[in-house]
């Protein structure tokens, strides 16, 4: 029987499992959807599966970079917990598979997934990721990756295991690219320059600058004034270049880029969990509330 994508879609929703461990079960059991989930719950998928739901907002930002600075990678793995970020087994996983996407070829996460954890060895990623949740108990997954080719060197800068900055500087040394990603890391700039802050960003901002600055009753030339202002402070504050250095604030990126004969072609930063909802469990709020309803309030 044909192995469609809307059977391995199907078992993956009702499994949590990975993309390729659907195909393979579905192909094993000739399309059979239920067999396929019998034989994923023997195999101890099941048990990764079942925690496949929990919120995975902890975890590590991993980089790894080529000796002579012309590649780089940087990988995002989560987990549930801080004491599971610090577990031997999870920073190891965590940075094989970061050697692998330096290593590596590949778009997404699905493909990552696929590949080999250890070159030469069949166990993939995701069987990898699977046998890991169900050895410490918690889930976790990659997920996301980026592999940077430079245009002139790449630096890097980790913040702990949290945060990860790479950028990539022509001109300049080694002092100057690491600073400039612990700028990044402390300041999280949007982008490099002004030409490159994205059109929806800049006009939702104009749009509250002229909202506020009409609330303040003055004259519509002021007001003009006023917006234009506060426009080019929003830039200076998003910007890399237009940011106050970290180690001497009155001085900006760019006039330090300019003393240096430097340049900047770009910059990547990760901060594990941003962007994720984490639920915070208050165990006092939950046990008054049971008992507010207990009392019928």
């Amino acid at each position: 029987m044909a192995i469609t994508a809307s059977l391995v879609k199907e078992l993956r929703e009702r499994t949590g499992a990975g993309m390729m461990e659907c195909k393979k079960a579905l192909t094993e059991t000739d399309g059979d959807v239920e067999a396929a989930i019998e034989n994923m719950r023997k195999s101890g998928q099941a048990k990764a599966a079942k925690k496949a739901g929990r919120t995975a907002a902890d975890g590590v930002i991993v980089i790894a970079r080529s000796p002579d600075g012309a590649h780089a990678a940087m990988v995002e793995v989560n987990c549930e917990t801080d004491f599971v970020a610090k577990d031997d087994n999870f920073r190891s996983f965590a940075d094989a598979v970061g050697e692998r996407v330096l290593g590596g070829r590949v778009n997404d996460v699905d493909s990552l997934m696929a590949l080999p954890l250890h070159e030469g060895e069949d166990t993939t990623i995701e069987e990898a990721r699977q046998a890991l949740v169900s050895k410490i108990g918690e889930n976790m997954n990659v997920r996301r990756f980026v592999r940077t080719d430079a245009n002139g060197r790449l630096y890097s800068y980790s913040h702990g295991v949290r945060i990860g900055v790479l950028v990539d500087l022509s001109g300049g040394d080694e002092d100057l690219g690491r600073d400039l990603a612990m700028h990044i890391a402390a300041s999280h700039p949007v982008c490099v320059s002004e030409d490159q802050v994205p059109a929806d960003l800049l006009a939702k901002e104009r749009e509250i600058t002229e909202a506020q600055a009409r609330d303040s009753g003055k004259p519509d030339n002021i007001v003009e004034k006023m917006v234009e202002g506060r426009m080019r402070k929003y830039l200076g504050e998003i910007t890399l270049l237009g940011q106050g250095f970290v180690k001497d604030p009155d001085t900006t990126v760019g006039k330090l880029l300019t003393a240096r004969g430097a340049t900047v072609h770009g910059f990547t930063r990760f901060e594990v969990g941003e962007g994720i909802e984490k639920k915070v469990e208050d165990f006092r709020e939950e046990v008054m509330a049971q008992a507010a309803a207990a009392r019928g309030e």
